[in-house]
């Protein structure tokens, strides 16, 4: 029989690739539960039927009953929770959004698997896993000649979408210390690669480079991001599954700092060789544009630990990673035009960017 995960959030950019990466190397049987907000737009889980290997439950984590049934019915070895609110400028503007999903989402998800696990029998409840899916954003900004981050060090969110997410880690912690639930926790840095939906950096860029529109950049675009591709992610939390101790936190990183100006030229320089201009560069769209509330100026993540104890490091480095990525922009260029002509994402820009003062 195979070993059964239930993915909570598996319908959005990092859970459909975990999806996608089980059925791909893993005998994993998956259980998909999501409520399908605006950023399933692009299908990401559209190759996917229901059938003995994977099905579909649309439903909120919030949701007790629902969470409880699911863990009856279909017995899960592990749960992998990805259910988040993530982009920190709709966190800006929508804080509360984050707080019941992020936080009193997350608990409501821990306290049913608690009560689900204290029921299994000797082995099944040694050996289940309940893995968090965080972000480096809890660790606050760092100094250009700070150190990155390890595990041990101190919380310091600067958006309401960090503290959210630092919120739920230590509930994550607490339900382990507390009641002994096996529980991990992971904390990647930023992740891009195809599917992810346009209102992060790089499919925004490549987006709106395509279109001819204005590229736009927060304050002088020397925020550095440590980047990571998404195939990497979901490998890396698929190690931790299989060989991590409970208890523990595991920081992913490829090591890929770059300022944010670094990537969106980058991306130009990729679409001038692949589609090029009619005429002059890509990078000419480039344009400044105010910045944005608490922006911090550099996360950066020490992976040591998962290298070391785990033996994972990154298969593709920036550069490998984002011609995948622009590839695919390409390759289904009329799937993003469909989200991107949408109402709500038409709304969201209006908001967010083009009411800032463009400089």
């Amino acid at each position: 029989m195979r070993p059964r995960i239930l993915v909570a959030g598996g319908a959005g950019f990092i859970g459909s690739t975990f999806v996608r990466t089980c059925v791909e190397v893993s005998a994993s049987s998956i259980v998909v539960v999501d409520k399908c907000t605006y950023a399933v737009g692009l299908n990401n889980l559209a190759e996917f039927n229901d059938g003995e290997q994977h099905r579909f439950v649309q439903g909120d984590i919030g949701n007790r009953g629902l969470i409880r049934d699911l863990l009856r019915e279909h017995r899960p070895a592990t749960v992998v929770n990805f259910a988040a609110e993530t982009h920190v400028d709709r966190s800006i503007l929508f804080p509360e959004e984050f707080v019941q999903t992020n936080v009193v989402g997350t608990f409501h998800l821990l306290d049913e698997v608690r009560q689900y696990w204290e029921t299994l029998p000797g082995v099944s409840k040694d050996s289940f896993r309940f893995l968090q899916v965080s972000t480096d954003e809890v660790y606050g900004s760092l100094a250009p000649s700070d150190p990155p981050c390890d595990e041990n060090r101190a919380f310091a969110p600067n958006s309401p979408y960090a503290a959210s997410k630092a919120a739920a880690d230590q509930f994550v912690r607490a339900f382990h210390q507390t009641y002994g639930v096996p529980t991990q926790i992971a904390r990647c840095c930023n992740n891009y690669g195809p599917g992810q939906y346009p209102e992060k950096l790089i499919p925004l860029a490549i987006l709106k480079a395509l279109q001819e529109q204005p590229l736009p950049i927060f304050g002088d675009g020397n925020q550095i991001r440590d980047w990571l591709y998404v195939r990497d992610h979901c490998l890396a939390l698929l190690k931790i599954i299989e060989s991590g101790l409970p208890g523990e936190v595991y920081n992913i990183s490829a090591r890929a700092e770059r300022t944010n100006l670094q990537v969106v030229r980058a991306i130009c320089a990729s679409l001038d060789e692949t589609r090029p201009r009619k005429s002059g560069t890509y990078a000419e769209l480039i344009t400044h544009v105010a910045d944005r509330p608490g922006h911090d100026r550099r996360y950066a993540l020490d992976s040591s630990k998962i290298s070391s104890q785990l033996h994972w490091r990154s298969a593709e480095s920036f550069e490998s990673g984002l011609e995948k990525t622009v590839h695919w922009y390409l390759d289904h260029l009329d799937l993003v035009m469909t989200v991107a002509n949408g109402r709500a994402y038409r709304d969201w820009l209006a908001v967010n960017y083009e009411q800032r003062r463009f400089g």
